[in-house]
């Protein structure tokens, strides 16, 4: 069996064909990012030959093409692969997904939980989908707000329900680590549509999302 093959019927067994952790790298990338990194370490003062730098810019090169491989994903088209009619009309929550992304300002990263919720207007959609359209938008350069719209309007657009919610809560090495230097900050952003503007569901999505038990 081929690897392309093998690729593609493990992407298939996963529910959508074009999403798959990427471990594939593009070569002639490759070279060319880890080319420049060997420059950014010279004007560092350090000396890219020694022992313990040789294989970095290729690390390197290998992690960034791996940290922003949600350019290659279809986050509509995730949700597309597992929708379903079911007449369920109450909110459905998938809370404290687990985030990492990469600051666009300083390519430095951020992390933190995003909880989602809507409310079908008769179409549904295989909870696990939810975390991977988060993660193929989260795995590009990006800023906290854009991504929080970016995950609601994905989900607004693709299952038309009568209300999304999405919440993002994310600690960032930029202000942690330069900066600021604050060690305990916690960013959260919000965005929401339809029914989730009224105050009372709004209200009901923040309590569940925010209480120390799962939801149930």
């Amino acid at each position: 069996m081929t690897l392309n093959r093998q690729m593609l019927e493990e992407n298939e067994m996963d529910g959508y064909a074009g999403y798959a952790r990427n471990d594939q790298y593009n070569p002639a990338a490759v070279r060319r990012i880890a080319e420049k990194y060997r420059a950014i370490l010279k004007d560092l003062g350090e000396d890219p030959s020694r022992e313990g730098l040789q294989k970095t810019p290729e690390r390197v090169a290998k992690a960034l093409q791996f940290l922003t491989h949600g350019y290659d994903l279809d986050p509509a088209e995730i949700l597309r692969s597992a929708m379903f009619r079911e007449e369920y009309q109450q909110m459905v929550i998938v809370k404290d997904i687990e985030l990492y992304s990469l600051c666009e300002h300083h390519l430095l990263p951020f992390f933190g939980k995003c909880h989602v919720a809507y409310i079908p207007n008769g179409c549904l959609v295989g909870l696990s989908k939810i975390p991977r359209v988060v993660d193929a938008f989260a795995r590009r350069l990006q800023v906290q707000e854009r991504l929080t719209v970016e995950i609601r309007d994905c989900v607004e657009r693709t299952l038309k329900p009568v209300g999304v919610a999405v919440v993002i809560e994310a600690q960032h090495m930029c202000m942690v680590m330069r900066g600021i230097q604050k060690q305990h900050s916690i960013a959260t952003t919000s965005a929401f549509t339809g029914e989730f503007n009224a105050e009372k569901t709004r209200a009901e999505f923040m309590r569940l999302i925010t209480r120390g038990n799962p939801v149930g």
